[in-house]
């Protein structure tokens, strides 16, 4: 079968139509295996703290897992449930149950006992692969094998398979692997996507956008289990024979700038927070980031404060894109030659685009819209959840609910969501606006502001602020911070009150906690 990669007219000038052609049978897992039979064995595949691993090294360990996956009594598409860190292991995971014709599910390692049980129980996993530090998480409900890579049985396990083993015949349209929505608005739901779903973001974004080669060396702080740190780490490092170095755990500056200093990556993947959190460590004065080519930011709107400052500091500009679990990866992204501070972006080629109202109607040029997203990468459904995937995949088009403006130039700027409208004194406000006022001030560092239902049911608008550094967070700030927003933006759109804290919590995808934020306002406000 052969897709356009460029349904609609190219908005880069000089860039070429291209084509992307996968067969009818077809296994993800030859984006890994295909390095052997070019030659490519020999290099190294996988770098870490602590050692690395040669493609020839990666694939058998592979082998290895999916022969052993199989051996438990897993048949072609039952589903196997990997809680493991960015690791050699997670990466002959993900592969071995590819090759083996099973079901890869990618899980946030800090995900709660509770939310385990139910993904145990929504996919029918009896197959569930970890590290001894997780094991814990499996209290409430445990699959009928729970296998520790790290233990002496499970390395024992690995070595007792055969490293040796055919790959199963799927086809491209086949359910090759899931990953979980975050679950901020009830159950998370199962995002499934299919064999030629990777290859596909290859195609659009690591070439066209990243121009990725084989010299390259990635490094993506976003975690495996991430569709952003999917590709970075797995999907496009080795679709062209290039380096990928994890970090398992919990990723301290001091961590992040001593494995940039042993692996020298040449392409950095982060978020805004990481970003932030590189520039403010002292140890940032002395970091040497002269290998890396591009720094790419997405996840979360990147303020020009941060941009800057990074800039100035390592005299890399932070390339910013837009991604979504449903996709696989970025479909909205800034380039070096082509950037708007502030934007998501252009459209990246392969992607279809178009902004509507509530009712599906397309809006005048320069309004507001909901964003939808057609292109080959796309989800065909959540798992077991037939009204979300009504709600969201509508036909062969992904509904976002993102509201974004579309310029004259061809860049999309992220307006908030569709459902974010809050009616503050009468009056309706966007709170990202509000943020995005807020995060310009040089005495913020980072913040979220929301809506609070008071006792008397009405709504108030509020802010937490993590201050800039040696600021304090006191009622002369908040003041300053209120006249501010006044000033900057309508009067009525000040937060009315303010939560400073030294940090604000993230999630295990290092993205802002919205509803932690919105539990400690609550908290505070009692």
């Amino acid at each position: 079968m052969t897709t356009v990669i460029d349904p609609v007219p190219n908005d880069t000038p000089g860039a070429q139509e291209i084509q992307f052609s996968v067969p009818h049978h077809y296994n993800a897992a030859s984006i890994l295996f295909d390095n052997l039979t070019a030659g490519r064995g020999d290099k190294v595949a996988v770098v870490t703290e602590k050692d690395s691993l040669s493609y020839a090294q990666i694939c058998e360990q592979s082998c290895r897992i999916g022969n052993g996956l199989l051996g438990l009594g897993l048949a072609r598409g039952d589903r196997v449930l990997l809680v493991l860190n960015d690791s050699p292991d997670y990466v002959a995971a993900i592969f071995g149950a590819l090759r083996a014709g099973l079901v890869p599910l990618l899980i946030n390692t800090l995900s709660p006992a509770d939310q385990i049980a139910f993904f145990l129980e929504d996919s029918a996993a009896s197959v569930a692969l970890t590290h001894g530090e997780h094991q814990g998480l499996f209290a409430e409900s445990q699959p009928k094998h729970l296998i520790s890579l790290d233990s002496e049985d499970g390395k024992a396990w690995i070595a007792n398979q055969s490293s040796d083993l055919a790959q199963a015949d799927t086809t491209r349209d086949d359910m090759a692997f899931w990953m979980y929505s975050s679950g901020s608005t009830g159950k998370p739901k199962g995002v499934v996507h299919l064999h030629h779903d990777m290859a596909y973001t290859v195609e659009s974004y690591a070439k066209r956008v990243l121009d990725i080669q084989e010299t390259d060396i990635c490094f993506s702080v976003p975690k495996i289990f991430f569709a952003y740190g999917f590709g970075n780490s797995i999907t496009f490092p080795f679709a062209v024979g290039a380096t990928t170095a994890l970090l398992p755990g919990r990723p301290t500056p001091e961590r992040m700038f001593a494995l940039i200093a042993k692996c020298r990556p040449t392409l950095f993947f982060a978020l805004p927070t990481v970003y932030t959190a590189l520039i403010k460590h002292p140890a940032a004065a002395t970091a040497n980031l002269s290998s890396v080519r591009l720094c790419i930011s997405a996840a979360e709107v990147l303020s020009g404060d941060v941009f800057t400052a990074w800039k100035n500091r390592f005299g890399h500009e932070i390339m910013e894109g837009l991604g979504s679990t449903e996709v696989l990866h970025i479909y909205l992204s800034n380039t070096l030659d082509q950037k708007k501070l502030g934007s998501a972006g252009k459209r990246v080629p392969g992607y279809e685009l178009k902004l509507t109202d509530r009712d599906g109607q397309p809006v005048e040029p320069g309004e507001e819209g909901i964003l939808w997203i057609r292109g080959d990468s796309d989800a065909p459904c959540y798992w077991n959840r037939p009204d979300k995937t009504a709600e969201t995949m509508r036909g062969d088009w992904i509904w976002t609910g993102d509201r974004f403006t579309l310029d004259g130039d061809g860049f999309y700027f992220f307006r908030g969501r569709a459902d974010d409208l809050i009616k503050v004194s009468g009056q309706w406000v966007y709170p990202l606006e509000v943020e995005l006022c807020l995060n310009e001030h040089p005495k913020v560092t980072e913040c979220a502001v929301m809506g609070l239902t008071m006792a008397d049911g009405r709504t108030t608008l509020v802010a937490a602020v993590a201050p800039s550094q040696g600021v304090a967070g006191d009622e002369t700030l908040s003041s300053e911070l209120k006249d501010y927003v006044k000033t900057t933006l309508l009067p009525y759109k000040y937060p009315r009150r303010f939560l400073f804290l030294d940090t604000l919590p993230k999630t295990g995808t290092d993205k802002l906690d919205r509803q932690a934020c919105k539990r400690l306002l609550s908290d505070d406000s009692a």
